[in-house]
């Protein structure tokens, strides 16, 4: 969006912040999935279901996109990394009775496994980073009531995953580095500990570190959880949109992050029930072949085959389960976007207003003009007497 619109402006553009005591007398419009008004939790929580429950084939469609294109990239790299170091695994992990595993093999494999987890890293974030982007597309078009379908979804998400990356990457360095500052700090003393230069006891420091870290790193990622839904909605950069999160979380910290952690529990649990029944289905599939295994024979083909389904059903109740949590805890974090918005910019006048400029000017046809009243015919003219004449 253009910074003239709504959504992207921002800093008191649209008259300052409404006076809402004008909506106890009437109820506020409400175009979507939530009132254009400051919400209480229960409707910043009804929102993100509404959202879901209306839009669950687009955001469904994406995400099972992003899937079908993530995973395989991530068989094809342990693939690749597996044949690459293949005849370096068995001298380390299985050597000759007596012997120890060598350097000439243990370094591919340790090279191997860098290489394999920082590509594997970097695929799971951008397709991690799509997801991000795709969640605000999807709400912001629920909360103005606007349909939406997956095409254009795919391609709002699609344009905006480069600036969610760098906005995710941003994040994990600014919130993660008390945490980075702790580990540099602790890894040193463990090591010299381990060689004698110091005294062991220095290494129960971490505790002592981790609670100066933790609660700061709590503080951070809370002050730039809304980044995700400003760099979205508003069209910023990654920069910008992270100081727009701080901006609109300050003075409202304790709030956004209870918030957030009961919307973590909701999803967390959630995603367990989905999960269950697609781990009983594996494990009912399993525990009739193994019964009828022998002791001590190799594994039978009904025993592979049900490990197969074992294997392939808790794999797909984690896929979905991760994306009802994903897709969930993002949309609360649209919502309290839009939320904070509306109680500080006047966002809800903002909306109302682009709506009111979209709208298709379409009503009742004009009647037509009457027409001129034509002119009436003459009378008759009345006959007249005829003279007598003579004869």
């Amino acid at each position: 969006m253009t910074q003239n619109t709504g959504w992207g402006g921002h800093g008191g553009g649209w008259g300052g912040t409404p006076q809402w005591g004008g909506w106890a007398a009437a109820p506020a419009p409400q175009p979507g999935v939530i009132p254009l008004r400051p919400l209480a939790l229960g409707e910043i929580l009804g929102g993100s279901f509404s959202t879901i429950r209306r839009h669950w084939k687009q955001l469904v469609g994406v995400m099972l996109a992003v899937q079908a294109v993530v995973l395989p990239v991530m068989a094809l790299e342990v693939g690749a990394a597996v044949a690459v170091v293949y005849r370096h695994i068995e001298p380390v992990f299985d050597p000759p009775f007596g012997t120890e595993p060598t350097a000439e093999h243990v370094v591919p494999l340790v090279v191997a496994g860098s290489a394999l987890f920082v590509l594997l890293l970097v695929t799971g974030g951008l397709g991690m980073a799509v997801l991000t982007a795709l969640c605000p597309a999807v709400l912001k078009e629920a909360v103005m009531g606007r349909p939406t379908t997956f095409r254009a979804m795919w391609r709002a998400a699609l344009r905006r995953t480069p600036a969610a990356a760098g906005t995710m990457l941003l994040t994990v360095l600014i919130a993660g580095s008390p945490m980075l500052a702790v580990m540099a700090v602790w890894l040193p003393l463990m090591f010299s500990a381990a060689s004698g230069e110091i005294s062991p006891a220095m290494v129960a420091l971490l505790p002592l570190f981790l609670l100066v870290a933790i609660p700061v790193t709590v503080w951070l990622s809370t002050r730039l959880a809304l980044a995700p839904a400003a760099l979205v909605m508003e069209g910023v950069g990654p920069l910008t949109a992270l100081r727009r999160s701080a901006k609109l979380v300050r003075g409202e910290w304790w709030r956004i992050f209870g918030i957030t952690m009961l919307a973590g529990l909701i999803a967390g649990a959630i995603s367990y029930l989905i999960q269950l029944p697609f781990n009983l289905i594996g494990m009912f599939a399993v525990i009739p072949a193994a019964a009828d295994q022998t002791e001590g024979s190799g594994p039978t083909s009904g025993m592979i085959t049900a490990m197969v389904v074992a294997f392939i059903a808790m794999l797909l109740g984690g896929a979905v389960s991760q994306m009802f949590q994903i897709g969930f805890t993002q949309l609360v974090s649209g919502v309290l976007y839009v939320d904070q918005r509306i109680r500080r910019e006047g966002l809800a006048d903002a909306i109302l207003a682009e709506l009111a400029s979209t709208a298709p000017t379409t009503g009742p046809a004009p009647a037509p003009a009457p027409a001129a009243p034509s002119t009436p015919p003459a009378p008759p003219t009345p006959p007249q007497p005829e003279e007598p004449t003579d004869t």
